[in-house]
Formats: structure tokens, C-alpha cells, sequence
């Protein structure tokens, strides 16, 4: 399989779960938010806990085996926060930085932003939500392919 097609299994994923408001699964931990998607020998998983204030781990297996992980970590900082802003705005993800939104993204009074160090194989990044331009949400993500 190769790179074009994972990225694009991993976009699908990402759209048919949290991104899409897909249900979640079996909590993997007391009080974690699981969401899983399967197509043939991948396996897209997503869990975290919290809300406001929340950490959590992407990861996608070929044949049952890890081949990439992105962990990330956020908060609300500030008032009108919408879940359905942020959930639009990573459905908009793209195959040239399939890791959360687009580079910037706007619906309304609200602004996402996500900048990006690295590639698919190692990558650093933050991603934030202006409400008016003031900044009322934050995220940190790191990851790339496991070995």
C-alpha cells in the first residue's frame, strides 16, 4: 500500500468520525472518548479524555500492525467556543497536511488557524480558534510513522 493511499484512508477517517460527529465506541479507558474506522487492513482509532480542557492520540494500523500516531493536547481559552466550528474546520483537512484543519479556515465571526512544522513521517504543530480575534481555543499535536 503505498503513502497516497494511507493519507487518503487517513482523510476518510477523519471525516467518518469525530470530524463527521461519527458515534463513538467502547470507552478503551474509564471515561475516554473513542471513536474507530475500518476499510479492509486499516484501522483508523481516535480516543481522548476530557473536554474544555482535553489530551488524546490518533493512530492508524495496516494489517493490525501501528504505522502512524499523532498525540495532541488543547483547551478552551475563552468565551463562544462552538464544538461545530472546530468539527467543520478539521473536516476540511487536506492531503497535503493531513494531520487536523486546513492552514486557515473562517465560517462567520469564527477564524481557524493551523500551522504546521514537518511532513507525514515527523510533524510538530498548533492549531487555534478566533471568535472576533480573540483567541478562545488552542491545540499542540506531534506525531508522524511508527517503527
Amino acid at each position: 500500500m503505498n503513502k497516497i493511499d494511507i493519507i487518503q484512508f487517513l482523510i476518510k477517517a477523519k471525516k467518518a468520525t469525530y470530524a463527521g460527529k461519527g458515534a463513538e465506541t467502547v470507552s478503551s479507558r474509564p471515561a475516554s472518548h473513542d471513536l474507530v474506522y475500518n476499510e479492509n487492513n486499516l484501522m483508523y482509532y481516535d480516543t481522548y479524555l476530557g473536554g474544555d480542557r482535553f489530551a488524546g492520540e490518533e493512530a492508524l494500523w495496516i494489517d493490525n500492525i501501528p504505522y502512524w500516531s499523532m498525540n495532541y493536547a488543547g483547551r478552551i481559552t475563552g468565551d463562544n467556543f462552538s464544538g461545530d466550528f472546530l468539527k467543520d474546520a478539521l473536516s476540511h483537512v487536506n492531503a497535503d497536511k493531513p494531520f487536523r484543519g486546513p492552514e486557515i479556515y473562517s465560517d462567520g465571526d469564527y477564524t481557524y488557524h493551523c500551522k504546521v512544522n514537518g511532513c507525514f513521517e515527523w510533524f510538530q504543530g498548533y492549531e487555534s480558534i478566533s471568535f472576533n480575534d480573540n483567541i478562545i481555543y488552542e491545540c499542540f499535536f506531534h506525531g508522524g510513522t511508527i517503527k
